[in-house]
């Protein structure tokens, strides 16, 4: 059994896969989602203001972070033997065409209960402005230490 979750210690870093936003990336999402809300696919309606919000343009689907930030997690959970169990996510700021993204993820605390052992992650997303688009948090769960 690996002994990866005893050497894991309150910031310890995990990096994802940057991502470039393409106008082609938001429609394939919108077609696999079906999500064709006029925010995804439409300029001229999002020349318009939403409340004190005015985005100028489309923007991604913030699920498509969701995304990103799983793929970190899972492609380093599975390697360790152990799997993502929850994620918690809020969007702050827009992610529109031409940008490109990347998740990172930071051991916050890790926790033994009597049948498993558990990692809480600070996730976010951050822009090539190195502006925060996305922050949360994640639970991994480790299996049980093995016996001596």
């Amino acid at each position: 059994m690996s002994k990866f979750f005893d050497t894991l210690v309150a910031g310890y870093r995990i990096e994802g896969t940057e991502f470039g936003v393409s106008r082609e990336s938001i429609r394939a999402f919108c077609d696999a989602s079906l999500d064709y809300n006029p925010l995804h696919i439409d300029d001229a309606y999002m020349k318009g203001s939403f409340g004190k919000t005015n985005f100028g343009g489309i923007i991604m689907h913030g699920m498509t972070n969701f995304g990103l930030i799983t793929r970190m997690l899972t492609d380093w959970a599975y390697s360790e033997n152990a799997v993502h169990r929850r994620l918690e996510t809020r969007w702050l700021v827009p992610v529109k065409p031409g940008d490109t993204i990347r998740p990172h993820g930071s051991v916050k605390s890790k926790h033994v209960t009597a049948k498993s052992r558990w990692v809480v992650i600070d996730v976010e997303v951050r822009n090539q402005r190195d502006e925060q688009v996305v922050t949360g948090e994640a639970l991994v769960e480790f299996p049980p230490d093995a016996a001596p």
